[in-house]
């Protein structure tokens, strides 16, 4: 089965297509996004949900100069690794991409993305770097803790609650999604109902008006504590006591209980501003034998079920000692750098959410860790004033969010040259460009990328570098 190659066809001239004009395509691979992607007279044109080899008829839903998309209507010829997917809509919704693809093949897609992006961006050295086969799941299904859904009320006043359907604003009611935890589908479906049944009413668009937006269900999988975000376009919850009497009665799993106020147009889904309704403002969740309360906003990876597996692996490519001074750089609630504390002299972490940083110097607190402290800020403003104070760290975690690491940090480091140093990734493409200028200064032993998200045309990547 056949992936991107890197490879693009010579330019021919402009198409002549129409919108809603079907065509018949063969799929050559698969994009970065997990769709299906041919030519149409030598055009390039995406499929979403078609996979490689498969002759396939669609419908253009979008022309540009370089690309034409389109929906897919048939499927004439079908891949040996097509299975039949657990969710409907699974080519509708964002996050479910590769539903109809066999396990086995997503896995060496996930290889191929990040071979891709190194060919993309070149980075020194680049074509021999050792990019191990990714490591997978078991049960490649059931791990997603976190499910934050939009709420809207359609025209016969049925609540619905899911995800954007692919390239618009209009919501997929969602009843069912394979990669969720049960609990969370069981709590957010029975919270729906509520809703419903109190007639609260939900956001509207296109007026900017209603109130209830989002609702987010996270749930702890070693501890079984589930925590109830709704995101509200004021700080009016229309119903508020009976719905959290309702939710105390019918959910005794669900042990907080929270408002978020959101009044803004922007596509953000979280505001400024978090309130308590019911329970305690935290869930706890153990991780290799700590516990971590999670705030709403904290970060926490989406699979509590491949995280140790994921910190394991940073851990192990770090080499750490008990003289090292560890910097945790984008740190969360402080999951990566507290795992890993016991093993060196001291930890000193950063992120930009405050109540990710609050949440960490709780958490390491209440595992009696006395060498770990977190600050508020941006690594690429911290880091370097820890240098000017003479303080100078060994070794270096970084955990950055998609957009990659700030030019700014990456001066810092490669001004400090920690000697030792990983790099987690959950973008192929950015780490890709951030690797051209690192390997100024570092060899990289090895990319081990691991799914985190199956399903998903995302892949972790853990990069271990060694210092020139």
């Amino acid at each position: 089965m056949k992936y991107n190659q890197g490879k693009t066809k010579p330019k021919t001239k402009d198409v002549k297509v129409e919108l809603h004009q079907r065509v018949t395509v063969t799929i050559k691979r698969l994009g970065i996004n997990g769709e299906g992607v041919g030519y149409y007279h030598r055009k390039l044109i995406f499929v979403p949900g078609a996979l490689p080899t498969e002759l396939v008829q669609a419908d253009i839903t979008e022309i540009e100069q370089k690309y034409l998309r389109a929906e897919l209507k048939q499927i004439d010829k079908k891949s040996k690794f097509r299975v039949q997917t657990r969710d409907r809509y699974a080519n509708e919704v964002g996050g479910l991409a590769l539903e109809d693809l066999e396990y086995s093949q997503q896995l060496k897609f996930k290889r191929d993305l990040v071979k891709q992006a190194l060919s993309r961006y070149h980075p020194r050295g680049f074509e021999k770097y050792d990019v191990r086969s990714t490591i997978g799941m078991e049960n490649p299904y059931k791990y997603r803790n976190k499910a934050q859904f939009q709420v809207r009320t359609e025209a016969d006043g049925k609540v619905i609650a899911g995800l954007y359907k692919e390239g618009t604003h209009e919501v997929v009611d969602m009843e069912t999604c394979a990669v969720q935890y049960p609990v969370t589908m069981k709590v957010m479906r029975a919270v729906v109902a509520m809703v419903q049944e109190l007639q609260i009413p939900t956001y509207v668009e296109s007026n900017h008006s209603g109130i209830l937006k989002t609702i987010v269900v996270r749930a702890a999988l070693n501890t079984n504590e589930v925590q109830v975000v709704f995101i509200t376009n004021s700080s009016k919850l229309l119903k508020k006591k009976q719905l959290i009497m309702k939710i105390a009665e019918e959910l005794p799993e669900v042990t907080s209980v929270m408002q978020n106020i959101n009044p803004s147009e922007t596509p953000l889904i979280w505001g400024d501003e978090t309130i308590r309704l019911a329970g305690s403002e935290t869930i706890t969740e153990k991780i290799d034998g700590l516990s971590f309360e999670l705030s709403p906003r904290a970060f926490l990876q989406l699979n509590s079920i491949m995280t140790p597996k994921l910190y394991h692996l940073a851990g192990k490519a770090l080499q750490l000692d008990q003289e090292d001074r560890l910097v945790d750089a984008y740190s969360g609630v402080g999951t990566i750098g507290l795992s890993l504390a016991r093993q060196v002299a001291e930890v000193r972490g950063m992120d930009t959410i405050k109540e990710a940083i609050e949440d960490a110097n709780h958490n390491a607190e209440i595992n009696n860790i006395h060498n770990a402290k977190y600050y508020f800020g941006k690594a690429e403003d911290i880091l370097p004033q820890w240098m000017s104070e003479g303080w100078q760290p060994t070794a270096l975690v970084v955990d950055p969010p998609r957009v990659g690491l700030d030019q700014h940090l990456i001066d810092a480091i490669l001004q400090t040259r920690p000697e030792k140093f990983v790099y987690v990734s959950c973008n192929q493409s950015t780490l890709a460009q951030d690797l051209v200028q690192l390997t100024k200064s570092y060899n990289v032993d090895y990319l081990q990328p691991i799914d985190m998200m199956p399903q998903t045309a995302h892949v972790e990547i853990v990069v271990k570098f060694t210092l020139k």
